[in-house]
């Protein structure tokens, strides 16, 4: 019986990744299927059936409005996702270092971009950006479709930084950074020798879903900037217009980077994690 439960369990967890991960590993599998891409258009009539192995999907991704699409979205994810990390952890370190009161209070607010539809924080932004520009326009001056996606993209991520890196804070002790004062660093020494490679991982983790939550945004991308910037609008903007297809190469192309740091981050954890457990060995053995 207990065979069987175990069997059962190992059946519902390969039934739930095959669930989860089938349509990504036929996306990639089939970008490599010829689609006659002709000018961006995508004849998607074979879909379903190997029409023969090319790689022209891929040399075509970085041509035409395509091309400049994903360029432009690859260019505001890695800006606003540096920047959302510095903010968002030295807001998270602020955070935790607050009076319990004081604490639950900001980490309330804070939270509220993330429960948030994003329907009403593109409507938010649409008319904060309207009315800035209202009153800039007095001295000549506007905010461009770039930065307003900048600016877009780094508010809605901090949050997701914030509550990446407060956990790892939490594990973290306070002694750490007051030896370091101890051992004459100054507290500014101590916060980028002691703290920051403390929390690395949390780090690591909010960058990363920082980076996801860039490339994988619509909507407020849709209401603070041209019809056709970013990847996601312009897939839309060709749907919605009836144009024959989207490069399947696109998806794929986004999808890669994001894996790649993924298993970096997790096996430079494993990594860790493994040299921790050696010296352990060394110092029992010592004993």
């Amino acid at each position: 019986m207990k065979r069987f439960g175990r069997s059962l369990k190992y059946v519902y967890l390969g039934v739930m990744l095959l669930f989860l991960y089938l349509p990504i590993v036929y996306l990639i599998v089939f970008s490599f299927n010829s689609f006659h891409v002709n000018r961006g258009n995508v004849d998607y009539t074979n879909i379903g059936k190997c029409t023969g192995f090319t790689l022209s999907n891929y040399a075509d991704v970085f041509t035409g409005e395509a091309g400049k699409a994903l360029l432009l979205t690859l260019e505001i994810a890695l800006i606003s996702s540096v920047v959302a990390t510095i903010i968002g952890t030295a807001a998270a370190i602020g955070i935790n270092s607050m009076k319990k009161r004081s604490r639950s209070a900001v980490l309330s607010v804070s939270q509220l971009p993330m429960v948030n539809p994003d329907l009403v924080t593109g409507i938010t932004f649409m008319m904060l950006f309207a009315f800035v520009n209202s009153l800039l326009a007095n001295v000549n001056i506007k905010i461009s479709d770039f930065g307003k996606l900048l600016i877009a993209h780094i508010s809605f991520s901090i949050p997701y930084v914030i509550f990446s890196v407060l956990p790892r804070l939490k594990q973290s002790s306070d002694m750490l950074y007051e030896a370091a004062l101890d051992l004459g660093c100054s507290p500014f020494q101590a916060l980028l020798k002691a703290v920051i490679p403390d929390i690395m991982p949390g780090i690591s983790s909010g960058f990363i879903m920082a980076l996801t939550m860039s490339l994988d945004d619509f909507v407020v991308s849709y209401f603070v900037s041209d019809l056709r910037s970013t990847l996601s609008i312009y897939i839309y903007s060709r749907a919605a217009h009836g144009t024959k297809g989207v490069n399947p190469a696109l998806a794929t192309i986004i999808f890669i980077p994001l894996v790649t740091m993924l298993l970096i981050v997790n096996l430079r954890r494993l990594a860790k994690e493994r040299e921790y457990e050696i010296q352990n060995k060394k110092v029992k053995m010592k004993k």
